[in-house]
C-alpha cells in the first residue's frame, strides 16, 4: 500500500488553488480526504485535542482514509527525551484512539538542535507503546540533526520497529534507512514555478522510489545513515508533500497518486 497526502487541510491559499470556489471551511476536510489518501495533522503538535474532535474527523472522511498525527511538542522538544513518559501518555490518551482504523503513523519530530544520544534515544523509543487499546501503533521518528547519521541510530530504530523519517529537504539531513514495517517520507522541496510542485521527472522518480520501498528495496540514489540495505519485505508507504511551496502541495500529491 502506498499512500500520498499533504500536511493539514487548512491553508488560506488553497481556497483559490485547491478547493472549489465557495466551499465552506467546514467541508474542507471532506473534500481534501477524497483528493488525497492520507493527511498529516500538524495541529496536534501545538495543541491538545479532545475525543469529539477525533470522532468528527473520523466521520467526515472516507472509510479507507488514514491520518498521521504529529505528536505534541511537549513529548519531543526537551533536553532529555527519556523523561517524556507523562507527556506521551497525555498525548495518546487525548482521544486519538477515536480514529480507530483511520489512525496511521504517529510522527515524533525531534528538534533540529537535538543531537544523537544513544542512551536517551533508546529510552525514548522504549516509552512508545506498541498498542493503544486494540489499535496497533506505528511510530515514525524524525531526526533533524546530522549527528544521527550513524549505524547505531539505525540499529536502535530497527530494534524498536520505528521508521526513520526520510526528509527531502534543504534544511535537514536525509536518512532513507529501512527500519520498520512501513516507510514515512516528507517531501519538502515543492516549487512555486512547477504546476505540480515537483517536475514531472521528479515525480516519476518519487513514484519509482515509493514502489521500491513498498517491495522492501533501498534505492541507491538516496542518502543513508547506514547504507542502502534491502530486505525484500513488503511495506506500507506514507508520502507527504510538506512545506516547500505549500500552495502546490495538494497538486503534487494528486499528481503522484495519479502516476501510481
Amino acid at each position: 500500500m502506498i499512500r500520498v497526502g499533504i500536511g493539514g487541510w487548512t491553508f488560506e491559499p488553497w481556497k483559490d488553488s485547491f478547493y472549489p470556489k465557495g466551499l465552506s471551511a467546514a467541508k474542507e476536510l471532506g473534500f481534501a480526504s477524497r483528493a488525497v489518501t492520507t493527511i498529516e495533522v500538524n495541529g496536534t503538535f501545538y495543541s491538545t485535542f479532545k475525543p469529539p474532535t477525533f470522532q468528527k474527523w473520523f466521520k467526515e472522511t472516507p472509510d479507507d482514509f488514514v491520518f498521521a498525527l504529529k505528536a505534541n511538542r511537549f513529548c519531543v522538544n526537551r533536553k532529555v527525551l527519556g523523561d517524556a513518559g507523562e507527556s506521551i501518555e497525555r498525548f495518546l490518551g487525548s482521544g486519538v484512539e477515536e480514529l480507530g482504523p483511520k489512525l496511521g503513523p504517529i510522527l515524533w519530530q525531534l528538534a533540529g538542535t537535538k543531537k544523537f544520544d544513544p542512551g536517551d534515544v533508546e529510552a525514548f523509543l522504549k516509552l512508545l507503546p506498541k498498542k493503544l487499546g486494540k489499535l496497533k501503533l506505528r511510530h515514525a521518528l524524525e531526526a533533524r540533526h546530522e549527528s544521527f547519521r550513524t549505524p547505531e541510530f539505525v540499529a536502535l530504530a530497527k530494534k524498536h520497529n520505528a521508521a526513520i523519517v526520510y526528509a527531502d529537504s534543504e534544511d535537514y539531513p536525509a536518512f532513507a534507512d529501512l527500519t520498520a514495517d512501513f516507510v514515512y517520507a516528507r517531501l519538502q522541496s515543492t516549487k512555486e514555478s512547477e504546476k505540480t510542485g515537483y517536475s514531472t521527472k521528479a515525480l516519476n522518480e518519487w513514484v519509482k522510489v515509493a514502489k521500491a520501498w513498498e517491495k522492501g528495496e533501498a534505492p541507491k540514489s538516496l542518502e543513508y545513515a547506514d547504507g542502502p540495505v534491502s530486505d525484500g519485505k513488503p511495506r506500507d508507504v506514507f508520502v507527504y508533500m510538506i512545506a516547500g511551496a505549500k500552495e502546490k502541495n495538494p497538486h503534487a500529491a494528486m499528481a503522484m497518486i495519479e502516476k501510481l
